[in-house]
């Protein structure tokens, strides 16, 4: 025929802007009532012969083109009505009423009832369009060149433009979403430098919600606060992940997710609590634990029962080693066996041995506050089961603590004895400890080993004549200051600052180094006042009476050159 989509929209449709309708029969996108067919059909002069095959014959009367005809005045009245009220042009009119109809050819309230809300939503479109804006400019030209195609009745078209915008503004949100993620990192990065605990949490707050949200998404973020606080040592990274956790408990959907963060927030404030002065941090762990084995319970989780439970035990060992009496400690061994009686070497062997190693720690601690030797040896028993199933090649840093905490009580043992075996045992443990407790590694945990290095190397340098083993015990005291320092850890500098200020006077009398000693008791007085403001007696008391031995030795060393 030559005609052009236009052309051809107008004599079949009688409509000239629904040309993409026309473009999308060409094309076949379109499945069509024998009606539209129909008209097709005879505006391109198609003889009967040609279509009657196609439609399987002439439309009865009784066929739904027939009925579709037969109500096209009362389609007509309505649409028209419609129209009239809602204020919309002719052209998108006709526009909608061929799009619904023809979904519904013979059922005409069903087509009605899809009339009436396209059109209503078409009048919501064009009100919110004349309504002030407070997008760009470019927004409000896209929106107005929609509104003009669907008041031509280029309806198809209208939703091409927007389809095209909307693409353009997902690659324009995606850009600005990358800059936001880079501002926000670069905050997180400023918040750290100033120290800023509350700017981070709201950063990361921020960046969580940009990256979509979630419960387990949220729970990642505290624990690499939290992972990177407890293995590189730093308080700062701590704060931020105790701060987070009542947000991330905020969005928990369950016990188990609540249980979870509140168990989290006690191992948190366990480790800020294991390097502070004061016992505040320990006491909201113990809450936390004990708030979590109220969601945890053995009858519905009992291997997150367990857990906690052995982190109960931890945080009250901890608490039991800074105080003179032994309530907190029997507490901790109570809570390590029952956590052991669902923690079975069988079921979790790794878990198992993490608890029989915490037991331990809970027994020689006792056991250095007992004069029988039963609960030391129950230790040096427990310590050996763990290191059963911790093996080095399986777990080399859990296999190094169990080892350090071996020497600990092999230590405890040898200084009760007369002979030297425990404590070269303890020596043993503990360098074998440090091979795998490295500075670069674990920092802290690297000092905290080289300090009770210090303490065996001590003990031998005291049963023996010459100053080799006592001068190793200082090298190795001052090796764990270089990261216990007062600023980071202040109790466990003041801890061994103490015991070395006590072996620089032991040495410097067998040295003669009365300069030494001088040095020696010194730093045992800048320990003491940190020990006393962080509660910890037990320490305080050592402190006072190596403080005593050290000027003992003074005065002995000044009577002598006197």
């Amino acid at each position: 025929m030559g005609w052009t989509l236009e052309q051809t929209a107008h004599e079949v449709l009688g409509n000239q802007e629904r040309k993409s309708y026309v473009s999308a029969v060409e094309k076949g996108r379109k499945n069509l009532s024998a009606l539209t067919i129909q008209k097709f059909a005879r505006c391109l002069d198609l003889p009967d012969a040609v279509m009657d095959p196609l439609l399987g014959g002439a439309p009865a009367a009784d066929d739904p083109a027939t009925q579709v005809e037969a109500n096209a005045d009362r389609l007509g009245a309505e649409v028209e009505d419609l129209r009239a009220q809602l204020k919309l042009s002719e052209a998108l009119a006709v526009a909608l009423a061929y799009e619904f109809a023809e979904g519904n050819p013979t059922d005409l309230e069903s087509a009605l009832r899809e009339l009436r809300r396209a059109f209503e939503v078409a009048a919501e479109q064009k009100a919110r369009g004349a309504l002030p804006s407070n997008t760009d400019a470019a927004v409000d030209e896209i929106i107005a060149e929609v509104d003009r195609l669907n008041e031509a009745g280029a309806v198809e078209e209208a939703g091409a433009v927007l389809a095209r915008a909307l693409e353009a503004a997902r690659d324009e949100a995606e850009r600005a979403d990358a800059k936001r993620r880079r501002l926000i990192e670069a905050g997180i990065s400023q918040a750290v430098l100033e120290r800023s605990v509350d700017s981070a949490v709201a950063l990361e707050m921020e960046r969580w919600r940009l990256d979509g949200g979630g419960f387990e998404a949220l729970r990642n973020v505290q624990d690499v606060w939290y992972e990177r606080g407890r293995d590189k040592g730093l308080r700062f990274d701590l704060e931020v992940a105790i701060a987070l956790a009542p947000a991330t408990e905020d969005y928990a959907a369950n016990s188990d997710q609540r249980g979870t963060v509140r168990n989290d927030r006690g191992n948190a404030l366990q480790t800020l609590g294991e390097r502070e002065t004061g016992t505040a941090r320990l006491e909201e762990a113990l809450a936390a634990y004990r708030g979590a084995l109220e969601e945890r319970t053995r009858d519905r989780v009992p291997l997150d029962w367990a857990a906690t439970q052995n982190n109960l035990g931890s945080a009250l060992q901890t608490l039991g080693k800074r105080e003179s009496g032994t309530a907190r400690l029997e507490e901790a061994v109570a809570a390590f066996r029952a956590a052991l009686e669902e923690w079975t070497r069988e079921l979790v062997p790794l878990d198992w041995a993490m608890t029989k190693n915490n037991l331990g720690n809970a027994l020689a601690t006792l056991g250095q506050r007992e004069t029988s030797t039963a609960r030391l040896e129950e230790a040096v028993q427990a310590y050996h089961d763990a290191l059963e199933e911790r093996t080095r090649d399986r777990v080399p840093l859990k296999w190094a603590m169990s080892q350090n905490n071996l020497g600990n009580a092999l230590l405890t043992l040898g200084q009760r004895e007369i002979g030297t075996a425990r404590l070269e045992e303890a020596v043993q443990a503990y360098r074998a400890a440090l091979e795998e407790r490295t500075r670069d590694r674990v920092p802290l945990d690297w000092a905290a080993t080289q300090n009770n290095l210090g303490n065996a190397l001590r003990n031998l340098g005291e049963r023996e004549i010459g100053a080799a083993r006592l001068e190793e015990s200082v090298v190795a005291y001052r090796a764990a200051l270089e990261e216990r320092t007062r600023d980071r850890v202040p109790l466990n500098w003041a801890g061994t600052s103490y015991i070395l200020g006590y072996t620089e006077a032991l040495l410097g009398e067998r040295l003669g180094d009365i300069g030494q000693v001088d040095e020696g008791l010194s730093r045992i007085k800048s320990a003491i006042p940190v020990l006393e403001a962080g509660g910890h007696d037990l320490w305080a008391g050592y402190a006072h009476n190596v403080l005593a031995d050290a000027a003992a030795i003074r005065d002995r060393m000044a009577g002598a050159t006197g």
